[in-house]
């Protein structure tokens, strides 16, 4: 059977807000039952874009995660819904906005924080992937739809057409150790949630510092060599997807005609290890 899954790339996500404000555009105010009744216009965030700065100056980058119900196939809030909370056939999780009126406990339930609760309305409520407009035959949830940088894709595919997928292209679920089967998959989610160590390599010249390109870096831990890469044309290297708090690490630098280094050094979280001068 094939069900909806949603598709995330950190890499595309430039936080333009598009995704959270079509979903206000679509929800607030208007009530679509059975699905939904309208979201309120302020407190709610069905797509939350979250920042996360990594780095020190000048090796700085910044990602953005949407958050948003992962549509889990061992979904919490089903059991805390009592009934009122079902998940589909296509793969979507709904909340009836009727029969769970006054249930508050979905929004502790939910471990991703993707759940709000509606004081007026006196009910849980959460993102919908626009169930109302696929029912419809729309080809995507407005969301999907508004996102210019194509960071945002949404697929219907079997378990084994979305296995295939997940290997190609390396995709990843959220917090994992929650175990709930999400829905949601993130490409390069490494930007959000591991660290790297990055520096540039330079060497003095008739008096003068110059940039270092093509200088070899070597990575490694123990005896164990974690990445190799040469420098570009202003001397800079980086490693990613690196464990914060992953312990002790050696960096080997060597260019030809300038000899090598060796730097030691502790990886707690992103680090800029600066300039590493070479003599010639």
């Amino acid at each position: 059977m094939k069900q909806w899954n949603l598709v995330i790339d950190i890499a595309k996500c430039e936080e333009c807000n598009n995704c959270f404000l079509s979903c206000k555009d679509e929800f607030v105010g208007n009530d679509f039952l059975p699905y939904s009744v309208a979201q309120p216009r302020h407190g709610h965030r069905w797509v939350d874009i979250r920042t996360k700065e990594r780095g020190q100056f000048p090796k700085i980058d910044v990602a953005h995660l949407p958050v948003s119900c992962m549509h889990c196939d061992n979904a919490p809030c089903i059991q805390a819904g009592r009934g009122a909370v079902l998940k589909r056939g296509d793969g979507i999780v709904l909340i009836d906005p009727i029969k769970a009126q006054g249930n508050k406990s979905l929004v502790e339930a939910c471990p991703y924080a993707a759940i709000f609760w509606n004081e007026a309305r006196n009910v849980a409520q959460k993102c919908t992937l626009c169930a109302h407009l696929l029912d419809e035959r729309w080809r995507e949830p407005r969301c999907v739809q508004a996102c210019p940088t194509g960071a945002r894709r949404i697929l219907k595919a079997t378990d084994a057409e979305m296995g295939q997928r997940i290997r190609e292209q390396r995709l990843e679920v959220l917090d994992p150790e929650y175990k709930t089967g999400p829905r949601v998959y993130y490409k390069n989610l490494y930007r959000y949630v591991k660290c790297f160590v990055g520096g540039d390599v330079a060497f003095k010249k008739n008096g003068r510092i110059e940039c270092a390109e093509g200088a070899r870096v070597v990575l490694s831990q123990g005896s164990q060599k974690i990445g190799e890469t040469l420098t570009d044309n202003y001397g800079d290297f980086k490693f990613d997807g690196l464990e914060e708090q992953s312990g002790r690490y050696a960096l080997e630098i060597e260019l030809a005609g300038c000899g090598k280094r060796i730097l030691d050094f502790d990886l707690t979280t992103s680090r800029n290890v600066g300039t590493i001068l070479l003599a010639p």
